[in-house]
């Protein structure tokens, strides 16, 4: 009787499945960071104490995409997020700005677009100088990009993955097409979808684990975790830890941003 009146009352908080990670793994995923690189080493601490107090497992974290654009040390966090790999398995999602960030490289319409969605800032996280980027014509900026820019972070965005799988949980940057199977999700889905992801009431037999939509919280429930806590403006960066079916939230707080936009 409980679980009908809970499906009348909201039918996507009831799941058929309770979503689980393999035996003997342990995942985190962080949501979208966006250039704030001190909120990324707060995290990276607030992981590593978490996971240092819980039995030993394979532990896999994974980023949720768009660590660049709009806060102000994207480089930063492309390079700590480097660094971080090679003490742990992290594996990393491209999200929608990653995609902006490399197409730029190569079509003007992408490289104006990247500009007005915090490219800017991402440029400017590199040894490019107010005053040059301001004079610099599109020809000219993406000449300062290339020459700037390291192509080791260029390879390691490029290397970022569309979607990864573990247990019941699927973790993709923005959400699935609802009705298709994953083999036959598009990537622009997986890296852009919103509205027609977040109301759907869909029925899976797996839980998504996703960033792109930004909330005041963290949202959680059996068949949907979402992780993006407009960091770069809140200062609060979210993430979860899972565990057979176990879930739990971590968080760090920074000082927001001196003018959200």
């Amino acid at each position: 009787m409980l679980k009908l009146l809970r499906s009348f009352l909201d039918p996507r908080s009831v799941s058929e499945v309770t979503p689980s990670i393999p035996d003997g793994q342990r995942v985190y995923a962080i949501g979208d960071i966006h250039g704030r690189c001190d909120l990324l080493c707060r995290m990276i601490a607030r992981i590593e104490a978490d996971e240092a107090g819980r039995d030993p497992a394979d532990t896999t974290v994974i980023l949720l995409g768009d660590l660049v654009d709009r806060g102000p040390d994207s480089a930063g966090v492309i390079a700590t997020a480097r660094e971080w790999a090679k003490r742990r398995r992290v594996r990393i999602l491209a999200g929608n700005h990653e995609e902006m960030f490399l197409g730029s490289f190569e079509r003007d319409d992408t490289l104006r677009h990247f500009l007005r969605h915090g490219g800017r800032e991402t440029l400017l996280s590199y040894p490019i100088a107010p005053d040059v980027y301001s004079r610099a014509t599109l020809e000219e900026l993406r000449a300062i990009m290339n020459e700037v820019i390291p192509a080791e972070d260029v390879d390691f965005m490029q290397g970022m993955e569309d979607s990864i799988r573990i247990g019941d949980y699927v973790f993709v940057h923005a959400g699935v097409r609802p009705g298709v199977p994953l083999a036959d999700q598009k990537v622009s889905d997986l890296r852009w979808i919103r509205g027609e992801f977040i109301e759907a009431a869909d029925s899976r037999d797996f839980a998504v684990v996703h960033g792109h939509t930004i909330l005041e919280q963290p949202h959680v429930s059996p068949l949907r975790i979402s992780l993006d806590t407009g960091a770069f403006a809140s200062g609060l960066l979210s993430a979860v830890g899972l565990e057979g079916t176990a879930r739990w939230l971590l968080s760090v707080q920074g000082e927001p941003a001196a003018e959200a936009a």
